[in-house]
C-alpha cells in the first residue's frame, strides 16, 4: 500500500516537472478550489471565512477524497475573523454585511475616500513602509488613530489583536501544510506572495478610479510610486517564497491589463516595474505563477520576454490555445476550464472540455489542470469529479517522467547574468539614501541611540532587535498585501 509521504513525493515530482514545462508521468490536478470546499464539505462561506479551522479542515477532506497533486492549504486567503478584529473597511464580512452563503467581498473605495489622496504621492515615494505605518493603516483600520491624534482603548486593542491573529494564522497553515502531507500525500500548490506594484495602487491606495485619473493627469508620480515598491514587494515575495524552491510565488494579477489600463500605461508603467521583479525572483531560484485574471491576450507578448520556465501561466480569459501557441514552447500553462461549464454544465460537457485541452495544449508536457479561475460555491461536486477523472483518463503521457530535482527550476542560477536579469535588478534592490530600506521598520544604528549604554555584546543585541523589527515590518506589509 502506498503511504501518504510516496504518494507526496510522487505528486511533488509530476508537479515540479509540469512547471519545468517538461512531460511527467500524466497532468497534475492543481485546482484552486475555495468555498468549493465548503459546498462540498457542508460549511457555509461564513463558516468558512469567519471560522477558519472549519476552512482548514474542508479543504484537507477535499485533499483527501479527491485524487489532487496539489491544492492551496485554505484558498479562502482572508479570515474575516482577523479583519474584524482590527476593523478593516475594504471588507464585506458573510454573515455580517453579506448574507452567510455569499462569499467575502473587496470594497472599492469612492474616489474621494480613496485610502491615499492624489496629492500623496511624494510621502509615499520617499517612505512606502513609513506611510503604511503612519498614514495608510489609521485610514483603512477604523480603531485605529493617526499620529498626533489621542490613542484610545479600541486603538491599543486593535494593534494587539491584530498581530496575535495574524501569528495564529499562519502559524495554523504551516501546520496545515505538514497535515496536507501526512494525512493525504498532497502537495502546497504555492507559497508567498508577489503582487504588481500598479495593482496596489489600484487595490488598497487610489482606488481603482483613482489611479486612471492619476495615469492621466501625474504619470510621473504613479510610475516613481511604483519604483519605490518595487524593493518592498521583492523583499516580501523573497521572504515567504518556498525555501526549498519547489513550488511557486502566488502572483494574482488584477487589473494590469487592457482594458483597465492603455497599452502604453501596460509598456510604460506596469511591466517595467514588474518584469524586474520577476527576474530577480528568477535570479534567486524561484518560478513565479502568473495567475493572470481577465483576458490577457494582448500581453502574451510581453510575457514572452521573460526567461524561459522563470514563470507558470495560468489563462482564465485568454483563449488558451492562443496562450498556448504564444508561451507553450516556454513556460508552463494551466487552467482554461470555464469556471461557468463547471458551475452550469453537464459532467460530460466537462469532461469533453478537459479532453480537447488534454489532447491538445497538454499534448507535449508543461500543462497542469484547473480552472479558468477560484473556483467557489456555484461549480457542482459532479462537474469537480468530471474534471478529475478526465484527466486521470485522458492525461496520461506513456513515455513520461517525473523527477524532484534540489529546485524545480534548479539551473536558473547557473544562467547567464543577462538572461536572469539581477543586472537590471540591481538598480530597484539598492535603497536611494534616506530611505528606510525593505524589511526594516527602526534600523538599529537608530534604535541603539536610544540606548544609553551596551555592557555586553552589542551584536547580540543588534541581532535580537532586528529580527524582532522585521516581523513588525511584515505585519504591516503582509496587511497591504495579502488581507
Amino acid at each position: 500500500m502506498t503511504t501518504p509521504e510516496e504518494l507526496y513525493q510522487q505528486r511533488l515530482a509530476r508537479y515540479t516537472t509540469a512547471m519545468r514545462n517538461e512531460q511527467p508521468d500524466r497532468v497534475p490536478l492543481r485546482p484552486f478550489v475555495a468555498e468549493w470546499t465548503g459546498r462540498y464539505a457542508g460549511y457555509t462561506c461564513q463558516e468558512m471565512a469567519h471560522d477558519y479551522p472549519k476552512a482548514l479542515e474542508a479543504a484537507r477532506r477535499c485533499a483527501r477524497d479527491f485524487d489532487w497533486d496539489a491544492v492551496v492549504p485554505d484558498m479562502i486567503a482572508t479570515w474575516t475573523g482577523m479583519l474584524q478584529a482590527m476593523g478593516l473597511r475594504y471588507y464585506a464580512i458573510p454573515g455580517i454585511d453579506l448574507p452567510p452563503d455569499v462569499g467575502h467581498q473587496y470594497r472599492e473605495p469612492a474616489p474621494h475616500e480613496a485610502y491615499m489622496r492624489a496629492d500623496e504621492y511624494d510621502q509615499l515615494i520617499e517612505d512606502p513602509t513609513g506611510f503604511l505605518l503612519n498614514i495608510w493603516l489609521p485610514r483603512v483600520a477604523a480603531p485605529l488613530q493617526p499620529i498626533g491624534s489621542g490613542v484610545t482603548e479600541s486603538h491599543n486593542l486593535s494593534l494587539i489583536k491584530g498581530a496575535m491573529a495574524m501569528s495564529q494564522f499562519f502559524g495554523d497553515l504551516q501546520m496545515q501544510e505538514q497535515r496536507l502531507r501526512t494525512e493525504s500525500g498532497t502537495v502546497s500548490a504555492i507559497s508567498g506572495m508577489l503582487r504588481a506594484p500598479l495593482d496596489m495602487i489600484a487595490d488598497k491606495l487610489r482606488g481603482y478610479l483613482g489611479l486612471v485619473d492619476d495615469l492621466r493627469q501625474q504619470p510621473e508620480k504613479v510610475l516613481a510610486a511604483c519604483e519605490a515598491l518595487m524593493p518592498h514587494l521583492t523583499h516580501f515575495a523573497l521572504a515567504t517564497a518556498d525555501p526549498r524552491r519547489h513550488v511557486p510565488l502566488g502572483f494574482w494579477m488584477h487589473r494590469g491589463c487592457v482594458p483597465f489600463i492603455s497599452p502604453r500605461h501596460f509598456e510604460t508603467v506596469f511591466w517595467p516595474t514588474l518584469k524586474p521583479i520577476v527576474q530577480e525572483l528568477w535570479a534567486h531560484g524561484h518560478q513565479t505563477l502568473f495567475y493572470a485574471e481577465g483576458n490577457w491576450e494582448h500581453h502574451l507578448g510581453a510575457f514572452a520576454e521573460l526567461p524561459e520556465r522563470s514563470i507558470v501561466v495560468h489563462v482564465d480569459q485568454t483563449p488558451i490555445e492562443k496562450a498556448h501557441a504564444a508561451l507553450g514552447d516556454r513556460f508552463c500553462l494551466s487552467g482554461g476550464v470555464p469556471n461557468v461549464l463547471l458551475s452550469q454544465g453537464t459532467a460530460d460537457e466537462v469532461r469533453q472540455c478537459c479532453r480537447n485541452i488534454l489532447q491538445t495544449v497538454a499534448r507535449d508536457g508543461g500543462y497542469i489542470m484547473d480552472a479558468s479561475a477560484i473556483i467557489q460555491n456555484d461549480a457542482t461536486v459532479e462537474n469537480m469529479r468530471a474534471l478529475t477523472e478526465a484527466t486521470l483518463e485522458y492525461g496520461v503521457y506513456p513515455r513520461g517522467h517525473a523527477t524532484i530535482s534540489d529546485t524545480a527550476i534548479s539551473d536558473a542560477a547557473n544562467l547567464p547574468q543577462a538572461a536572469i536579469g539581477s543586472g537590471q535588478a540591481e538598480s530597484f534592490v539598492t535603497q536611494s539614501p534616506g530611505r528606510r530600506p525593505p524589511g526594516i521598520c527602526v534600523p538599529w544604528t537608530q534604535a541603539a541611540r536610544d540606548i544609553p549604554r551596551i555592557r555586553g555584546d552589542e551584536g547580540i543585541c543588534r541581532d535580537v532587535w532586528q529580527r524582532i523589527d522585521a516581523m513588525a515590518n511584515m505585519y504591516v506589509w503582509c496587511v497591504f498585501l495579502v488581507f
